[in-house]
């Protein structure tokens, strides 16, 4: 089907689709012409795109990030030390700068 046939099945609009198609998240076919062509694989991936969101609370912005993640080990990793370096590890340090502080 289409995408104006797929955005009304769906409950997606169809600008949502194009912005879905443009991040790589759902990719329908395309016909000969150059249409759309959503097939029961690509309905089903918005249907529990659409479930996704709905049972964990994120936005479509959040999903694009994760797959950009998966597709971009650099990022991943750059990701990774940003968030190591910043997450507890650092607190600890500085509570235990603060305490030597106050002690000396």
């Amino acid at each position: 089907m289409r995408v104006g046939e797929a955005a009304k099945s769906t409950g997606w609009s169809s600008r949502m689709l194009r912005y879905l198609e443009s991040t790589g998240l759902v990719v329908p076919a395309r016909t000969k012409s150059g249409y759309r062509s959503y097939g029961l694989r690509e309905l089903n991936q918005l249907r529990s795109l659409r479930q996704l969101r709905r049972r964990f609370a994120v936005e479509i912005g959040d999903v694009v990030f994760a797959a950009r993640l998966r597709r971009e080990p650099d990022l991943r990793a750059a990701l990774d030390t940003w968030l190591h370096g910043s997450g507890i590890e650092a607190l600890d340090w500085e509570q235990r700068k603060h305490e030597r502080l106050l002690a000396a």
